[in-house]
């Protein structure tokens, strides 16, 4: 269980003590990674540097409005700083405009400057009708990036069975599903982890783990 899980802080005042406790947690619990803002990566991998807990971080966070340029700068900066793994935030504005062009050349323009590095796809479903979420699975699965990933926990709710069933019947073999936000006990984890999720983004990764345990 410990390994689906990426322990997450990314609200607006998380402190520095904040992040350097969660990075003590994710060492403790042996998570897959952190997922942090930019401006704590270099922090929190220098703290991970002699575990195997990766250093994950957010691109065009929260809204996905930023230019493509901005994006492929901040992910620059991040991974020069020892980002491992990058949730990036979809334009939304262009998908329901239908410029789908500008949506995958966006995504694969990210990817491009990460190379082998993961790349998560954010595509906020709390915006998106059920169509969208189909196109957006299939522009994943289209583009370079590794995951498709629901919410960034800022929307007006975050993960749904529902819409993780629509993505998995429409992502390829070889595209992953992270499910984030509202996912607080064990119960409702494993309910996406048996629907093929692959990641999950959770700020309450100690208590799903503690229920695991208590099975």
């Amino acid at each position: 269980m410990n390994k689906f899980i990426d322990h997450t802080l990314l609200k607006p005042n998380a402190t520095s003590t904040e992040i350097k406790q969660l990075c003590e947690e994710a060492m403790q619990y042996n998570f897959k990674s952190v997922c942090i803002n930019p401006c704590y990566v270099e922090m929190a991998k220098a703290i991970l540097a002699k575990t195997d807990v990766k250093v994950c971080t957010v691109i065009g966070f929260p809204l996905g409005a930023n230019t493509t340029e901005t994006k492929c700068f901040e992910t620059a900066s991040a991974l020069k700083n020892g980002a491992d793994e990058f949730d990036m935030v979809i334009n939304v504005g262009w998908l329901k405009d239908k410029n789908y062009n500008k949506v995958l050349d966006e995504i694969n323009a990210i990817k491009a400057v990460i190379g082998e590095h993961v790349l998560k796809v954010i595509v906020e479903i709390s915006l998106l009708t059920d169509e969208e979420i189909i196109k957006m699975s299939k522009l994943v699965s289209e583009s370079k990036a590794d995951y498709i990933k629901t919410s960034t926990g800022f929307g007006a709710h975050g993960a749904s069975l529902h819409a993780v069933k629509i993505m998995r019947d429409h992502i390829n073999s070889t595209t992953k599903i992270k499910a984030s936000g509202g996912i607080r006990d064990y119960k409702t984890a494993k309910a996406y982890l048996d629907l093929g999720v692959n990641r999950l983004g959770v700020s309450a990764g100690i208590q799903i783990i503690q229920e695991f345990k208590n099975l």
